[in-house]
């Protein structure tokens, strides 16, 4: 099975290395899950070609302009844009790979999400994706190796890029300051931190929680072949959990709208 999150990581093994400043993944993982609902859920579809609901990418949240929803299905308003309190799906996809303490920010980013989005629209269906690094050494490149190079962006491309990704175990050695190092628990704590995220059953919209919380066991340490860890010790079936992920969706999107 392919999802959205093999497609991002194929778009980081062509960049040959995860900027994890930009988190480019969540436009490619938002742009799957709708792909995949149109695919799959007759509901959304009839009501995105009808026009009754339009998709946007990074919708301020409400009370936080600097807080940004990653994806965001909704009715238009009167000039054919996003509104809050229109909101029908909100996904939030977020990453957790090069330093794994900085799981306690991703985890605040989507309480305070799930805050704003309930707040609006309680019914409105939100979902987490959260990308959990297994690597126990992550070559930085974003804020150590190219930082290096700027004053030599040619000798970076020519010199570097081209071994990101490819198994060159050398790099390890050549940049050894420049290696973020995971302790052998940090993804395991990773994971049980974001599994204590509220959750809520489908028809309790009165609930503030999240309606599904998709964790994504991935290898990504810049050196080598970046890959969805399908074999992890989390005890994660990424496409089974990736299946009952859309088959969720889109039952609480037809029991919510169409009911």
């Amino acid at each position: 099975m392919t999802t959205p999150f093999d497609t991002a990581i194929a778009a980081i093994e062509r960049a040959r290395y995860h900027n994890h400043r930009l988190e480019a993944h969540s436009d490619t993982v938002g742009d799957g899950i709708v792909a995949d609902l149109k695919a799959s859920c007759a509901t959304f579809t009839a009501d995105l070609n009808a026009g009754v609901i339009q998709v946007w990418k990074n919708v301020s949240a409400p009370g936080d302009r600097l807080r940004k929803v990653d994806l965001f299905v909704g009715e238009p308003d009167a000039r054919g844009q996003p509104d809050m309190q229109r909101v029908r799906i909100a996904i939030e996809n977020k990453s957790v790979i090069t330093a794994h303490r900085n799981r306690t920010n991703r985890f605040d980013d989507l309480r305070k999400v799930l805050s704003a989005v309930h707040g609006a629209r309680p019914e409105a269906l939100l979902v987490a994706t959260v990308l959990v690094g297994l690597s126990k050494r992550v070559l930085n490149i974003p804020d150590q190796v190219h930082k290096f190079y700027r004053s030599q962006e040619g000798e970076f491309e020519q010199r570097v890029l081209p071994r990101l990704s490819s198994g060159d175990e050398s790099l390890w050695e050549q940049f050894d300051w420049a290696v973020s190092r995971n302790s052998s628990t940090d993804p395991a704590r990773t994971a049980d931190l974001f599994r204590t995220l509220p959750t809520r059953g489908s028809g309790h919209t009165h609930v503030q929680g999240y309606d599904y919380v998709l964790l994504v066991p991935v290898s990504i340490d810049n050196v080598n072949p970046p890959r969805v860890a399908r074999d992890n010790d989390l005890g994660i079936d990424v496409d089974a959990e990736y299946s009952r992920l859309i088959q969720q969706m889109c039952s609480a999107y037809t029991a919510r709208w169409h009911m």
